[in-house]
Order: C-alpha cells, then structure tokens, then sequence
C-alpha cells in the first residue's frame, strides 16, 4: 500500500538484479502491495536505503510490463548500498517527481539522444517508447559517451540498438582499451557526424554538465533553436519538494522545476558551479 504521507516511502522489493559495470547494477523493482506508480520518462523517485538514507535516481524504464528499472552507480554510502541488494531484499520508494522529457513535442521532427556515462539510464527511458512508436518521429540518433569499453552501459541491447535500420548509433570513450574499435573522444563531437534536420529536431542531453554544456555548444552551431535541447541536471537533491533548498538552481529548484529542463531556460545558469 502506498503510503498517505509523501515524505514516507512505499516498501518495494528487488526483483532482478543486472550487473551493468564494475560499480554500475540496474535494479528491477516491484511493490510490496499495490501497483507500480505511473511515470513519465524522465522523472526521478527516491530510493531509500533502509538505515543509511535515500538519494534520487532517474527511472531507467520498465521490464515488460514490469519491474520498474533504476541504474546506479556506487559512488557515496548510499547507492553502494544500494548496489549492493540482491533479489527478495527491500528498500524505500517514493515518487515519482519532476519534469519529464518532452516526447509529444518531439514528434513529427528528428530525436536526437546525448547521453555521457551514466546519463544514458535516464535517456534510456526516452528512447524505449520512442522505438516502440518509431512512426511517431523522423530520423533518430542515440550518441553515447564513456570514461572506457568498461563503462559502457546496457551491452546487450546496445547491440540490438545498433543493428536497427532505423537508429542511428554513436558510441565513443574517452580512453580506449587495445581491443577497442570504435571512435575515441568526446560525445559532442559525435554530433557532427548525426544525420538529422536542425530546423525539425529535438535534443536530449543528459550526462556530466560540462559534457552537457559542450554539447548545447554543438548543437546551436549545428542550428537546433534552444528551446529544442533539453538537459536533465543531477543537481543535489534532498527533499524532493522544494523545502529543504538544496538543489536550487538559481530562481528554481531541480526537484520541482527539473530534472528536465530547456537550454533557454537554464543557459545563463550553467556557468554557476554547484557548491
């Protein structure tokens, strides 16, 4: 049953568990009671670890009809615990929040994907329904970046992802292995080799902020207006209602206003470092 207090966490249980890196898992994951809260691609829920506390993970999609999929990354006291669970154990879920990626308005033009690390889980939630209705859009392209060949994410279907006749895919690291045989360098330079309209496309961005600052670069230069590029910020959030003020960005708040937002709207922004 989901809880009446929305600062209190529904109790789901971890279904699947997939092992994406060395320090990167993708948790399937299914209600104690009840259904899994509907959501929009792009939004972030609250994932609480029983004990140690809870910190925003995007939605990378759906398995099937479920469970709900959250990819994380080991790298504070939390999401270690959380990469740590394995199928039958629980934790803490509420949500879901935030803005969504704009895929209505996308539809009828060309859908750009840019996505460095682990911005790919959250793009991901993008892309799925979007090849699930390919008519709705015109040419579509997934760029993605990584620190190496280790790091890349969702192996298996990337490679279902680049047999596709109709995606186009772009991968590159940043430090190759001798066994690499793809490009070496960053995302934003991948941009140049997409095929895709400027004046009918939409871009989704989302990964480190400089690699999303660099990327927004690329795309004005290539003539996508900016309120056609959408970054999803990672911001520290805490409350996820806009009361505690740890993510505000300026005159908004990342938890309430984001993590999704337009390129017109946040460009000044983006040169303020997070504290």
């Amino acid at each position: 049953m989901r809880s009446p207090d929305p600062f209190v966490p529904s109790l789901f249980r971890v279904d699947r568990v997939w092992r994406e890196s060395a320090d990167t898992v993708t948790l399937g994951l299914l209600p104690i009671q009840g259904e899994i809260p509907a959501f929009r691609s792009g939004q972030f829920f609250m994932l609480y670890a029983f004990g140690i506390g809870e910190i925003p993970v995007s939605v990378s999609g759906l398995w099937g009809q479920g469970p709900l999929l959250h990819t994380v990354r080991a790298v504070g006291p939390v999401s270690q615990a959380l990469c740590r669970l394995r199928p039958g154990d629980t934790l803490g879920v509420r949500g879901p929040y935030g803005s969504p990626w704009p895929l209505p308005q996308a539809e009828g033009g060309d859908l750009l994907l840019i996505a460095g690390g682990l911005g790919l889980a959250p793009l991901r939630s993008a892309l799925l329904p979007a090849l699930a209705e390919r008519e709705r859009y015109g040419r579509i392209a997934l760029l993605y970046g990584a620190r190496s060949p280790a790091d890349l994410l969702f192996g298996e279907e990337r490679g279902d992802w680049s047999s596709r006749g109709d995606l186009q895919v772009e991968v590159t690291v940043d430090h190759a292995s001798p066994a690499w045989r793809g490009s070496v360098g960053v995302v934003p330079a991948r941009i140049s080799h997409t095929r895709f309209a400027p004046e009918r496309a939409h871009a989704f961005v989302c990964g480190p902020e400089v690699m999303m600052r660099y990327s927004a670069a690329a795309l004005l230069g290539a003539g996508v207006p900016p309120a056609r590029i959408f970054l999803s910020l990672e911001r520290n959030m805490k409350c996820a209602f806009a009361v505690c003020g740890r993510c505000q960005f300026g005159p908004t708040f990342v938890c309430r206003d984001g993590p999704v937002f337009s390129y017109d709207r946040i460009a000044r922004l983006l040169s303020i470092r997070e504290l």
